[in-house]
């Protein structure tokens, strides 16, 4: 995975930035990093549907939950306007903290550190 996200550009901040530009420099050359993404999931997608369980489990653990609520929304609100921000997500970010960049490094402890508060403040 590190390897196909550093290929295709995903651990490079300013090409997600200038993905995310759409009314400035845009660059959409990552539409087929998506595009290939949702490609090769959907083998995987259509195999699900067909097993009873998975191979390696016992049952399938899908969320229960088909609605939207304030959680939900502000979680991907914060995600949104952090990758907008920094050109990064959790993936791409993990993977790029074998760059040695600074920013990367800032971004992973900021992240590790809200998503322990998250699970002290809301674990139930």
């Amino acid at each position: 995975m590190g390897a196909g996200l550093m290929i295709s550009g995903m651990m490079n901040p300013n090409k997600v930035l200038s993905f995310l530009d759409i009314f400035g420099n845009w660059d959409p050359t990552l539409i087929f990093v998506m595009g290939g993404a949702i490609f090769s999931a959907l083998p995987g997608f259509w195999l699900s549907r067909r097993l009873t369980k998975p191979l390696l489990a016992n049952n399938f653990q899908l969320p229960d939950k088909k609605n939207f609520d304030r959680r939900l929304v502000g979680g991907a609100a914060i995600f949104g306007v952090g990758w907008g921000l920094v050109g990064l997500c959790p993936g791409p970010a993990i993977s790029a903290i074998t760059t040695g960049s600074p920013q990367v490094i800032v971004f992973v402890i900021s992240m590790t550190v809200g998503m322990a508060f998250y699970r002290w403040k809301f674990s139930s």
